[in-house]
C-alpha cells in the first residue's frame, strides 16, 4: 500500500504554488497617478461593491478599516503610500486588479537659463524644477529667431541641456525661448527673450597660478590661461577682473586688467597668506564670469640668520674661564699646626694671597 504522506505533501505544495503564482499574476495592472493630500478610491476590477475581497499593498495585507465593500478608500494620500496595489477575489486568492499607485504633485514653473560661453558659435539653454515633483517629467523646449524656428540640440549629459548654432552673427532681433515641463497631474510653462549680446558669459579663466617674488616681500607674481571654452580670444579678446585679500581680512581688493594672462600684486602685506581669484569678460558685450578656483600664496620672506655679537662671544669666555676656577676656600688657619703670632701673620698672609689671585680670574 502506498505511504499517504508524501501524497498529502505534493497536494499542499501544489496548493501553495496555485495560490502563489495567483497572487503574484499581472491581470490588468496599470499604473494610477494621484496628487499628494488626494482621497483615492480603488474598485476591485470588475467585482461588485459587496464582494469579499482582500487588498494588498507591496505584497502586505491591508487592513479592512480602509476598505468600503470591496472598494479600497485611502485618505490625504502623502509619497509613503506609493506602491503596487492588489485585490485578490475571497479566500480564492485570485488576483483580479492590480495597479502601480505613484504620489507626486504637478510640475511648478520651471527655471530656464540661457549663455554663450563659446561666443560667437552659439548658446545653450539649461532648465530645472524648483521643486521636485516625485513622477515622471516631459520637457519640451522651442527657440525662435525672429519668425525662424530653431533646433536646440539636446545633450546627453546632462539631459536638462541643449545647444543652439548662430545662424548669423551680431543680430538685433531677439531669441524667444519656450520651456513646457508636463506630466501625468499637470503642466506649466516658462519663456525668455532676450538679445543675442546680453547672454554672453565666458567661463572662469583656468590654469590660476600665484607666487612669491624673490626678495620683495610685498609683491606676488598671479598668472592664467584663458577658459579653453572661449573659441577665438584674438578676435573676441577678454578683459579680466582680479581680487585678492590676506586670509586675516574679509576686505577684498580688486583690480580690473584690459588685457594679458598676468599681474604682479605690489601691495601684499608681508608674511601673510593670500586668497586669489580672477574672473574673465568679452572687451565689448556681455557679463562677467563667475570666479575661478581660488589659489593661496604667501610673499617672500627672508630666512633668518643666526648671528653672534661682540658681547656674547665675551659672555662665553667669562663663563669659560669661571668654570674652571677653584672655588675661594673659607678655612680658617689649624692654630694647633703653627705657634706664636708670626704663624697667624703667615696664615692671614696666606689667605689674602689667595684671595687675590683669585680676584685676578674672576
Amino acid at each position: 500500500m502506498a505511504n499517504p504522506v508524501p501524497s498529502a505533501c505534493c497536494v499542499v505544495l501544489a496548493v501553495v504554488v496555485v495560490v502563489y503564482a495567483q497572487r503574484h499574476s499581472q491581470q490588468d495592472s496599470h499604473t494610477q497617478y494621484e496628487r499628494v493630500g488626494a482621497d483615492v478610491t480603488m474598485k476591485c476590477g470588475s467585482m461588485d461593491w459587496d464582494a469579499a475581497v482582500t487588498w494588498t499593498v507591496n505584497g502586505t495585507d491591508i487592513d479592512e478599516s480602509h476598505l468600503n465593500g470591496s472598494y479600497l478608500i485611502l485618505k490625504n494620500v502623502d509619497l509613503s503610500q506609493s506602491g503596487q496595489y492588489s485585490c485578490y477575489e475571497g479566500s480564492s486568492w485570485h488576483l483580479k486588479y492590480q495597479t502601480n499607485l505613484k504620489v507626486g504633485t504637478p510640475p511648478k514653473e520651471p527655471v530656464l537659463m540661457c549663455r554663450s560661453n563659446n561666443y560667437p558659435k552659439g548658446f545653450y539653454c539649461s532648465w530645472h524644477l524648483p521643486t521636485p515633483t516625485y513622477i515622471p517629467n516631459t520637457f519640451n523646449i522651442s527657440v525662435i529667431h525672429g519668425t525662424k524656428d530653431m533646433v536646440c540640440e539636446k545633450d546627453a549629459v546632462p539631459k536638462n541641456r541643449c545647444h543652439i548654432r548662430y545662424l548669423q552673427l551680431f543680430s538685433t532681433v531677439k531669441y524667444k525661448v519656450t520651456l513646457t515641463v508636463t506630466n501625468a497631474l499637470g503642466k506649466n510653462f516658462t519663456t525668455l527673450t532676450f538679445d543675442e549680446f546680453a547672454i554672453v558669459k565666458p567661463d572662469p579663466p583656468e590654469s590660476v597660478v600665484a607666487k612669491p617674488v624673490p626678495n620683495n616681500p610685498r609683491r606676488l607674481e598671479v598668472s592664467w590661461q584663458n577658459p579653453s571654452s572661449w573659441p577665438d580670444p584674438e578676435s573676441f579678446p577678454l578683459k579680466f577682473f582680479l581680487r585678492y585679500r590676506p586670509l586675516i581680512l574679509d576686505q577684498w581688493q580688486h583690480v580690473e586688467l584690459s588685457d594679458g594672462t598676468s599681474h604682479t600684486i605690489t601691495d601684499a602685506y608681508a608674511g601673510k597668506e593670500y586668497i586669489i581669484q580672477v574672473a574673465a569678460k568679452d572687451n565689448d558685450i556681455g557679463t562677467w564670469s563667475d570666479w575661478s578656483v581660488a589659489v593661496h600664496a604667501t610673499p617672500w620672506t627672508e630666512e633668518p640668520k643666526h648671528l653672534t655679537t661682540e658681547a656674547q662671544i665675551t659672555e662665553t669666555t667669562s663663563a669659560s674661564t669661571s668654570s674652571f676656577m677653584a672655588p675661594p676656600t673659607t678655612k680658617i688657619c689649624d692654630k694647633g699646626a703653627v705657634v706664636g703670632s708670626g704663624a697667624v701673620a703667615v696664615c692671614w698672609t696666606a689667605g689674602l694671597v689667595v684671595a687675590a689671585y683669585s680676584v685676578l680670574f674672576i
